[in-house]
């Protein structure tokens, strides 16, 4: 039996579990995060922080955050010239894993639906052997663009 089993009651098959856990890990990220004060100078540290705080939650094995303050709108001027992270900014990607389930999602902003879509990227066997990170690095991925 996986753990996921045990930790929903609904009769739930271990893909379907899983892929109801990488839903609310991004749906959390959507709605934790946005607000959050941001700036070219502070992108990369915060999706950092993203990444390192979805990497400590159960089944995820990678996480890559990307902001990109440029896609905001002008906020203020002089010392009140900052944005403030928009879903627009926002792109995630997960990896969650629970034995021999692998799945895959993202969360990207899709400018033809002015909305920004989680999507599942894979689900099912891992699509490649990886190396389990050790709990406190998990989170990888490339810096966030600087504007």
């Amino acid at each position: 039996m996986t753990a996921n089993r045990r930790i929903h009651r609904a009769r739930l098959t271990p893909r379907e579990a899983l892929l109801f856990e990488a839903g609310i890990k991004l749906g959390g990220v959507f709605h934790q995060y946005l607000g959050t004060p941001v700036s070219p100078r502070t992108a990369g540290p915060l999706a950092r922080a993203i990444e390192l705080a979805l990497g400590l939650q159960p089944f995820v094995r990678e996480a890559r955050v990307g902001i990109r303050p440029e896609r905001g709108g002008p906020v203020g001027e002089g010392k009140f010239a900052y944005h403030y992270l928009t879903a627009e900014m926002l792109e995630v990607h997960v990896r969650l894993v629970d034995g021999p389930l692998e799945v895959e999602a993202k969360l990207a902003h899709r400018p033809d639906l002015r909305y920004p879509l989680m999507s599942v990227v894979h689900a099912g066997a891992p699509r490649r052997a990886r190396r389990a990170a050790p709990r406190a690095s998990r989170a990888r991925g490339p810096r966030a663009e600087r504007a």
